[in-house]
């Protein structure tokens, strides 16, 4: 009998462990103990999980919002723990509790767990449990309640019996015209997705209507979700519906007064573009385009002008220069000198593709000027997005025409104050040279680039340095042996130690890619000179170069000339010198 009493004890030990520390004060303990659910409903084994945890944690729904949160999140992954699918309903009572929660980030997650919960039950199980919670939810006093049965709809609908499906499209049409208007905003984001389950004969009658209602709201926050919805019901009609189901609402929410409404139609633009094919695009959505493209608000004509390349690129190829040049271009033209900054950025970075879209003879007569006052422009965000996307340029018609006026733009940038600015132009310098030409860099941008190598921010030093390997990438080691390396090598005798140590990064660098004989010849005995620096700093980064330019060097230089030097500095007075000596010592004798 008493073994028998101890069983049940065991048995009751982890619920009995769980209540403790659900009701304990420290809210890390219940939310780690919820974290463990999983393990405690291994322990309790299916049916107690259902009969005993479920109902328990159903009850205590009362606390930190992070703990409901733990919880919503597990129960989602719950299925197998309580008998698997044919016992899945049993999660539905401690989600719907999670799912009318006064915080958003748990309802959210417990309509997520109730999505994948609903997911796993048979058609016949989600007409018996699963409905009937989801009108529960949409008859709920409180907004919270009704807003999370949005987030349903389009899980339940395609399993579901044809009274059931005409109930559940009269429940949506109820929360789209919802007197609070968080469930109206829910019920206008979720649109979208319940369109792609439900019938196209009703999507007309029944989902449609509703869609015009909620982009004619008189709340913004919920005419923008109505044109994320736009998009998706555009994809799913053929084009004579969306003429005239969709256009009128499309036009409005072009136009309207709010420009939150007018900036996610800029946003959604070229979706809906690929939803409504090319001839209603030349008709309608031309106009609407060029309307947004001049639009009052700047955050508008910003987000629209970032779609300019993608909408022209996704124009009817038969007509795609003729459209771009008579309708987008004029007003391209005017937001080339907006008054707004974020616009006339947000255009430099895009305006650059459409030279390959318009040919050689077009971007010389209409592009090349606009690109032309870009260079010139006060704000370095925009030279700085003409200069980055120079390739789509140089592939149509080179980059001579364009060379002169990129110099004085390139050395502003490279002398601007703000050091990141700096940092652009440095990253996109090889690819700048390798259009530009040999002789074009030496003659104008190979002063910039040793300039960088004196910079006083240290990631603009840093930077410079790799800017030189691939520069020797790109025009050999030859050039490097003549153009750059006396230059870098003057550096290990300047004065500042700062300018001594960027000399011995550039070193290591550029003995990765100009072989042994340079190395050899060149570079080692600057390195070894630097070994006797009184700044430590400096000899310990010479012990680490030596290290670095070991690979690229014959094991007689190696034996001659590095190791009596990494000796030297393992004898250093210096402790951090000894210790990298050192190091270097074991790392080539590894590396052999």
């Amino acid at each position: 009998m008493a073994s028998n009493d101890k069983s049940v004890d065991d048995s009751l030990y982890p619920i009995a462990v769980l209540i403790d520390e659900l009701k304990n004060e420290d809210v890390q303990l219940r939310l780690n103990s919820i974290k463990k659910l999983s393990t405690i409903a291994l322990a309790l084994g299916e049916e107690r999980t259902r009969s005993e945890l479920i109902p328990f944690l159903t009850e205590t729904i009362y606390d930190e919002d992070e703990v409901l949160l733990a919880l919503a999140d597990q129960l989602g992954n719950f299925t197998s723990l309580v008998g698997g699918p044919d016992y899945a309903m049993y999660l539905i009572p401690p989600l719907e509790s999670l799912a009318t929660v006064e915080e958003t980030v748990v309802r959210d997650k417990a309509v997520e767990s109730l999505r994948t919960v609903a997911a796993e039950h048979s058609a016949q199980d989600l007409e018996i449990h699963v409905v009937p919670t989801l009108q529960r939810l949409v008859s709920g006093d409180w907004f919270t309640s009704r807003t999370s049965a949005c987030g349903l709809f389009s899980v339940c609908y395609p399993r579901v019996s044809q009274p059931v499906k005409a109930e559940l499209r009269a429940n949506f049409r109820k929360l789209c015209q919802d007197e609070t208007p968080m469930v109206r905003r829910a019920a206008a984001s979720k649109l979208g997705e319940f369109a792609k389950v439900v019938e196209i004969e009703y999507l007309k009658s029944d989902l449609i209507p509703n869609f015009v209602q909620l982009a004619q709201d008189d709340q913004d926050s919920v005419r923008l979700l109505a044109v994320e919805a736009c998009v998706s019901i555009a994809q799913l009609l053929p084009q004579e519906d969306v003429e005239h189901l969709v256009l009128p609402t499309l036009r409005q929410c072009a136009s309207d007064s709010s420009w939150r409404v007018r900036y996610m139609v800029a946003e959604k633009f070229v979706d809906l573009q690929k939803a409504v094919g090319p001839e209603i695009t030349r008709v309608d959505l031309v106009p609407a385009f060029q309307y947004l493209l001049k639009d009052a608000e700047a955050e508008v004509r910003a987000a629209v002008a970032t779609k300019v390349k993608d909408f022209c690129a996704n124009l009817d190829k038969g007509n795609q220069v003729q459209i771009i040049m008579t309708s987008i271009l004029p007003y391209v033209r005017d937001l080339v000198s907006d008054p707004n900054p974020h616009v006339k950025s947000a255009l430099a970075s895009v305006i650059m593709g459409l030279s390959p879209m318009l040919g050689a003879y077009n971007t010389v007569e209409h592009l090349l000027p606009l690109f032309l006052i870009q260079l010139k422009d006060e704000c370095p965000e925009v030279r700085l997005n003409i200069i980055s996307n120079l390739d789509c340029v140089n592939d149509v018609i080179g980059i001579q025409q364009l060379s002169q006026s990129l110099l004085p733009a390139i050395v502003e940038l490279a002398e601007d104050s703000k050091w990141r600015v700096r940092l652009a132009i440095i990253e996109y310098m090889p690819a700048l040279a390798g259009q530009l030409g040999q002789e074009f860099f030496d003659q104008k941008l190979r002063g910039l680039c040793m300039g960088w190598l004196n910079d006083h921010v240290y990631a603009i030093r840093e930077a410079a340095t790799l800017n030189m390997k691939k520069l020797v990438e790109q025009f050999g080691s030859q050039w490097a042996e003549q153009a750059i390396i006396p230059m870098i090598l003057v550096m290990s005798r300047n004065k500042n130690y700062l300018h001594r140590m960027t000399c011995l990064f550039c070193l290591n660098m550029l003995a990765e890619v100009c072989g042994t004989d340079i190395t050899t010849k060149l570079l080692l005995p600057t390195v070894l000179l630097l070994a006797s620096d009184p700044v430590a700093n400096v000899r310990f980064n010479v012990a680490k170069s030596l290290q670095k330019m070991s690979p690229y060097l014959e094991s007689s230089v190696i034996d001659t000339q590095v190791k009596p030097t990494l000796e030297k500095l393992n004898s250093d007075v210096d402790v951090d010198v000894k210790h990298f000596a050192s190091e270097a010592m074991a790392g080539i004798a590894a590396g052999k």
